[in-house]
């Protein structure tokens, strides 16, 4: 039993889960070929773009919050697994085919397909005692399935460890606001937005000022009469459309009008929520006790690892400004673990570092939803992970295009995307 190799569940064909994947089966000598369980017909996860909102043909919530044009916001020279880059001839900034076109090749090259069991959804997760003999102070794990559409049923199946990479873009985040319930326009999330054309000539209250907040109300400005970005950051200062104006947070609501917190009003046509989203994880909270608090989670060592739970890892919860390289240090750093090259502290030590950490972050003030997003702290976080785990640290230029990155949009909004860079080396990059 001691030279039994370990079975790996991953739950999602994502970017996180095709990674997990790939470097599992980078070990056949430790592992065994994963089991890679995906709800749709095909790899990709937020990046498969439906035209339908709601539900698919196969009664499935729609996963992708895609709209039709959009381009990421990272150029492609720090989006890319580091060990397999965009092809050259594209541009820094892409449209989301062509990144689900790069999945679709990254998971032909490392043979991740065959691996995958699509049309089947995780129902349960389920934490079990080991075999006699097999006790190493972890538990195994049984993943019960069901088969999606004209396969029907259910099957229960066993691992030595599992990998959550089930992404968190599809759970619309929609806070509470006043008054919000008298308003007679259209109102949607962004994870339902799709294309501008139906707000042709409208006045639309966009909330939020992320990533998607901004690129909606941008995209929206060419065909509206005007756009208000409401949001509680501080205000932008590059040119912007003039039919853009900002606004501070929503106070109530009218029939007709939206109401800011500086006593303004504005009468609208339609709101949208660019509110983010919720940490989903249905098939396990039953079971493991884990804590979700609808836009967080906690605790987590490393924010990857249960104290109580060593075998149970989480991809991508934390968020940065390079998800496939994030993914890629935090998938070896686990198989590190797994594999016994990478030795944990006690569950005691375990417990103790995450609660410093998240009460030292608490007394800077910010709010506790934000408590996983790494921000300036990724190159940090990522260069740990490969110290630890003994693999090949992140290229500085990573990090120094992505500050470069945020310079260009701040001083741009609306014409950044239009740059393109190319890699010199490890340590130096250019505009072309």
């Amino acid at each position: 039993m001691a030279n039994r190799k370990l079975q790996v569940g991953v739950i999602g064909a994502g970017a996180a889960g095709l990674c997990a994947a790939r470097h599992i089966l980078a070990q056949p000598a430790v592992f065994a070929a994963p089991v890679v369980f995906e709800s749709s017909d095909r790899i990709g996860g937020t990046w498969v773009y439906n035209e339908k909102t709601g539900t698919s043909d196969d009664g499935l919530p729609i996963h992708s919050s895609m709209y039709r044009a959009l381009k990421t916001n990272l150029p492609k020279e720090i989006m890319a697994y580091p060990d397999y880059p965009f092809p050259p001839n594209l541009p820094s900034f892409l449209h989301h085919s062509q990144v689900l076109a790069y999945l679709e090749s990254y998971a032909d090259r490392f043979k991740v397909k065959e691996h995958i069991q699509f049309h089947t959804m995780v129902e349960q997760v389920m934490p079990i005692s080991k075999l006699e003999g097999e006790n190493d102070g972890t538990r195994a794990w049984e993943v019960t399935v069901r088969y999606v559409g004209d396969r029907g049923g259910s099957v229960t199946h066993r691992f030595d460890a599992i990998m959550v990479c089930n992404g968190h873009y599809f759970d619309p985040f929609i806070p509470e606001l006043p008054g919000v319930e008298k308003f007679e326009g259209l109102i949607l999330h962004s994870h339902a937005y799709r294309c501008p054309e139906q707000f042709t000539d409208k006045t639309v209250v966009v909330l939020g000022a992320g990533p998607s907040g901004i690129d909606i109300a941008l995209e929206i400005c060419t065909v509206a009469k005007q756009v208000i970005l409401s949001h509680r950051k501080t205000l932008l200062e590059c040119p912007l459309p003039t039919n853009l104006r900002q606004a501070p947070s929503v106070q109530g609501f009218s029939p007709i009008s939206v109401h800011f917190q500086d006593g303004s009003l504005q009468q609208a046509d339609a709101f949208i929520f660019c509110t983010g989203y919720n940490y989903r994880f249905p098939f396990l909270m039953h079971q493991t006790g884990l804590q979700a608090g609808g836009v967080s989670l906690a605790p987590l060592y490393k924010h990857l690892i249960h104290p109580e739970l060593p075998n149970l890892f989480f991809i991508g919860l934390c968020t940065g400004d390079f998800p496939c390289i994030l993914f890629d240090c935090q998938v070896q750093y686990c198989l590190a673990v797994l594999a016994g090259s990478c030795h944990l502290p006690s569950q005691e030590v375990m417990a103790a570092e995450v609660d410093k950490e998240y009460q030292c972050y608490l007394a800077t003030g910010k709010p506790p939803k934000n408590f996983v997003k790494l921000d300036s702290l990724q190159e940090g976080y990522c260069h740990l992970l490969a110290e630890v785990a003994r693999f090949k640290p992140v290229p500085p230029v990573i990090f120094q295009v992505g500050e470069a990155t945020d310079k260009f949009r701040a001083a741009d909004l609306v014409n950044y995307k239009s740059i393109n860079l190319h890699l010199l080396s490890d340590e130096e990059w250019e505009l072309v």
